[in-house]
């Protein structure tokens, strides 16, 4: 016997087993292969049953406790110009990188736009913009799915990383937002890469030392669109 056979049988023997448990193999695999596809939902906090404009306000109030900013608007014209204003403020360039997404082409700015760099990040950048697949208004996490229309490179690369999010697509949990990600893509058909953030990058690896941007964008602003 392997020791790969002896580890798995002294688990295997080590299992607390009741009449109520499947004992055979065949059992537990058909067991294990429902919960898969049902896609069993874990308890959702009764705190996230709100009204659409509240689970909005909520959202904002929860991005804020990670240490980022939030702002609603009523357009995408009116999020361009919010980013304008907010590099300004921050004394960041006017020289953002952005991926494909058509919803990014909707933007409106102020006097002279900013020059807009396409496609993934190469490191070099210090200010991108991203927009949001779902956001979860339990945590104030925004769902980010991984193509050519948002690069999976501008999560982690730029030092400022401004993300964008439809009010339609706020969802109350987390399970919500798998639930919607399925019944956008397909069974079995998600993006390569799902991420989800949670206010900007942080670490208190050493000596229990709150760090911003320890291996990601240090500052995070979230723009909602509450409109069209």
């Amino acid at each position: 016997m392997s020791s790969r056979e002896q580890i798995l049988k002294k688990i295997k023997g080590s299992l607390r087993k009741t009449q109520t448990v499947h004992t055979s193999d065949e059992q537990r695999n058909q067991a294990v292969l429902a919960r898969i596809n049902q896609h069993p939902r874990g308890i959702i906090p009764a705190r996230t049953s709100l009204s659409r404009q509240d689970l909005l306000y909520h959202f904002c109030e929860k991005v804020k406790a990670s240490e980022a900013s939030c702002k609603i608007v009523e357009s995408y014209e009116k999020a361009g110009i919010e980013i304008q204003k907010f590099l300004r403020q921050h004394n960041l360039p006017q020289l953002v990188r952005i991926g494909t997404d058509q919803r990014l082409n909707k933007l409106g700015w102020e006097n002279e736009p900013p020059q807009l760099l396409i496609g993934p990040s190469d490191g070099q950048d210090l200010v991108c913009v991203s927009h949001a697949q779902y956001g979860v208004s339990e945590t104030g996490t925004l769902v980010m799915t991984s193509g050519p229309e948002n690069p999976t490179t501008l999560n982690f690369l730029p030092e400022t990383h401004i993300i964008l999010l439809n009010k339609k697509n706020l969802q109350e949990s987390y399970e919500d937002s798998w639930a919607a990600l399925r019944q956008r893509y397909g069974k079995e058909k998600l993006p390569r890469t799902v991420n989800m953030i949670t206010g900007p990058s942080r670490s208190a690896d050493i000596e229990q030392t709150l760090i911003l941007g320890a291996h990601g964008p240090l500052r995070l602003h979230v723009i909602v669109i509450d409109g069209k």
